[in-house]
């Protein structure tokens, strides 16, 4: 079974040997190739034709472009009279393969070729590919073009716009200074990803360095050409192209983490606690890998009656909709809560934001809300589906604050309520708010979780150490992963209220 042989490319007819070479006067392009290439060819085709089935369909031409080697006119073989045209139905292989593939764009009217030969850093030969004029060089612009030789002497392409009072093409007064480099600026916009060397003459180097201003790579001397210079410029200006698009995709892409990360930060809380004897600490990891948001939230603000009101919540996933659902919550309760509303009223119409602002009906967050009198000892709860808060006091073992009352999380069941509580905190308390991505950690390698049990020993333990407010939730979060065995995988928010004698 014939064997197929792979293309990266359309071939053109001449190149793959399936057409006659055209004349210089018949096809506008020229493909140019190192001295011996046409043997190895011709030797290439032997072994193919030995190898595949003669009956098999020949390609039609795709491509007028043709190829010859260095000082021999377009479409003219001097390989040892060796014939490039297989036989009818036979298909050619191409030319050895090569690393590098060049585009030279000049219009010499003579068709004398201004690239000597070329070879790689392995020794291979480079290919050629001449077009002269912008339409074909957009046509030969194909994927597996490395680097483009354009002649700076090339005609500038014919200007797109007229001028609007009927004087002409529209070009001012200065733009012939324009367009010098006009060509130049074409073949960047028409390659923006392929190297470009600038070829001028050595009594217009100044020409030379304004290219290389507007976005050339090099530009190099067309009457000091040789082949060992060209070759290496060639490779100089393929990995600095390469470098430099490495690089700049390197800083979009720390700009556009800079931008998030200030995004993200400007999304989390800024406690408003001017004026209250209260100490705030608050502890905060996202599930998502490389992100500083995630789908809980909380908030700590102080009204103008001296009442504290600390709320914590979780919307129910990890991506990024959680978690600007998460802000829209926090930001719609600090608004209600400043305007008076608690308890009730403030957890119902919370519930109408989510329902408006969630992307699915699925979509439910759970709350957890307190509100602490002026003098500090006494606290409304409210919870919507959310766990129930930690007490510590002095002299006393940690404990959880009552929650029979929970009511059902936001966005479940319309038209429902959630009690208020009224619960003593005493002189000297601290009080720990947190989502259940700390209690929900494996212990161990096994499939037990934490829960609320260990992590209300856990918190004793700490405390009976002698930690309080942020060495306390550092030590309780590092604590919780080295459990889990690693990171943890939902999302984490941990707020802390200390009040002392």
């Amino acid at each position: 079974m014939p064997v197929p042989v792979p293309r990266q490319r359309a071939i053109p007819a001449v190149e793959c040997g399936q057409a006659p070479a055209a004349s210089p006067d018949s096809g506008p392009s020229k493909e140019q190739a190192p001295p011996g290439t046409h043997q190895a060819e011709n030797a290439a085709t032997r072994r193919e034709n030995t190898r595949e089935n003669p009956t098999e369909k020949r390609e039609k031409p795709t491509d007028t472009s043709t190829e010859n080697s260095t000082g021999t006119s377009a479409g003219t073989s001097t390989s040892a009279g060796t014939d490039r045209t297989p036989a009818p139905g036979v298909r050619a292989e191409s030319a050895a393969p090569t690393n590098l593939t060049v585009l030279l764009i000049e219009d010499d009217p003579a068709g004398s070729p201004i690239v000597p030969d070329l070879l790689d850093q392995s020794g291979k030969p480079i290919r050629v590919r001449t077009a002269r004029n912008l339409t074909e060089a957009g046509r030969l612009l194909t994927d597996d073009v490395h680097c483009i030789l354009l002649d700076l002497a090339l005609s500038a392409p014919a200007p797109a716009r007229t001028n609007t009072d009927g004087g002409g093409s529209g070009n001012g007064g200065d733009a012939e200074g324009d367009d010098e480099l006009a060509v130049l600026r074409h073949v960047l916009e028409l390659a923006p990803r392929h190297a470009v060397l600038a070829l001028t003459s050595s009594s217009d180097a100044e020409r030379g360095a304004e290219a290389v201003a507007v976005g050339a790579q090099d530009y190099l001397f067309r009457d000091e050409l040789d082949g060992r210079l060209l070759s290496r410029a060639i490779r100089y200006a393929v990995e600095r192209k390469r470098s430099d698009s490495a690089e700049r995709r390197l800083a979009e892409g720390r700009l556009r983490a800079q931008e998030n990360r200030r995004l993200e930060r400007g999304l989390l809380p800024t406690p408003l606690l001017a004026g209250s004897p209260l100490r705030f600490a608050a502890r905060y990891r996202p599930g998502r890998s490389r992100a500083l948001l995630g789908g809980d939230f909380y908030d700590v603000v102080r009204t103008p009656d001296g009442t504290v009101h600390a709320m914590i919540g979780d919307v129910c996933g990890h991506g990024p909709d959680e978690a600007a659902l998460g802000v829209e919550l926090r930001i719609a309760w600090r608004a209600l809560t400043l305007a008076g509303l608690c308890g009730d009223e403030l957890l119902g119409t919370l519930q109408q934001v989510l329902e408006h602002e969630r992307s699915d009906d699925e979509i439910f967050a759970t709350l957890c809300a307190v509100d602490i009198t002026p003098d500090g000892r006494r606290a409304g709860l409210c919870l919507a589906g959310h766990p129930s808060p930690l007490l510590s006091r002095p002299g006393m073992p940690a404990r959880l604050l009552p929650y029979d009352n929970n009511g059902p999380a936001l966005g479940l069941l319309p038209g429902a309520r959630w009690p208020r509580m009224q619960v003593e905190l005493g002189a000297e308390w601290s009080l720990m708010l947190y989502t259940d991505g700390l209690i929900e950690g494996h212990v161990g390698g096994g499939r037990e979780r934490l829960g609320q049990d260990g992590m209300v020993e856990l918190v004793r333990r700490q405390r009976a150490e002698g930690l309080t407010g942020e060495e306390l939730l550092r030590a309780t979060v590092n604590e919780v992963r080295e459990l889990n065995g690693g990171e943890l995988a939902d999302d984490l928010a941990v707020v802390l209220l200390d009040r002392t004698a």
